[in-house]
This record gives C-alpha cells, structure tokens and sequence, in this order.
C-alpha cells in the first residue's frame, strides 16, 4: 500500500515515534507498504517554524534528508494536484491538508492522519491512534 503521512504523523515518525500508536507504527514498518511525504509538508514545516510554532521546530533541511536516507519517497506537487483541490468541499480551510488529501486522492494512496477534520472527507484519508 502507498502511504502518504499528514505532517504531524511525518514529524513523529522522524523524531517522536513514541508518540505514534501500534496501529500507526506497524503501518510505517510493514515493509509491504511504500512511504511518501510530500513537498507541502516541508513547506508547511518551513512556514510555521517561521510563525514561532512549538510543534514545528525542527530544521526542514535535515527533516528531508533524514526522510530520504530512511526511504521515504518525495512527492512533488503537480498542477493535476493542485486542480484536485478545486473538487474538494470546503470541510477543511487548512491548505497543506487540502493538497494533501488532493495528493493523495490523484496518486492513489492512503493518507495517514490523526486530524479529525481531515477525516470529514473520507477515503483517501484513514485516522491512525496517537
């Protein structure tokens, strides 16, 4: 299965994976399953790092380096992508999670998220326990 990770889930799996669930963990270590991240989630590291976020501190230049030394592959964003955003109902306002879930829906593969608000919109996105 492809699995594509929100940016919460992503930062956990690189630095706090105590804060991953079973559930989440044996998704990320099934060695049947091939993880992506996208650029939006370094952008959207990037942008609230900048705005002084807690939750986002961590240096995007080694978040990605360390995403592709462990095997996570990148998924840029597309204008097929970015045109998917365009069918989504207006459930979610966040645009990281709106291209996310576009990306997801457009490749074909699982969203992991813990954010309820993402999960309104249903498949593509599955919740994983935190």
């Amino acid at each position: 299965m492809k699995l594509l990770l929100d940016t919460h889930i992503l930062l956990w799996a690189a630095g706090q994976p105590d804060k991953l669930g079973p559930s989440a963990y044996n998704m990320l270590t099934d060695q049947r399953n091939t993880l992506f991240f996208s650029s939006a989630n370094i952008w959207e590291v990037v942008i609230k790092r900048h705005l002084g976020r807690e939750d986002f501190s961590v240096d995007p230049y080694r978040l990605r380096k360390m995403l592709v030394v462990n095997g996570y592959n990148e998924l840029s964003i597309t204008a097929e992508h970015a045109l998917r955003v365009d069918a989504l109902p207006p459930i979610h306002k966040d645009p990281f999670d709106r291209i996310l879930i576009a990306q997801a829906r457009s490749e074909g593969m699982v969203l992991l998220t813990v954010d309820a608000d993402v999960l309104q919109y249903g498949r593509p996105a599955e919740k994983v326990e935190q």
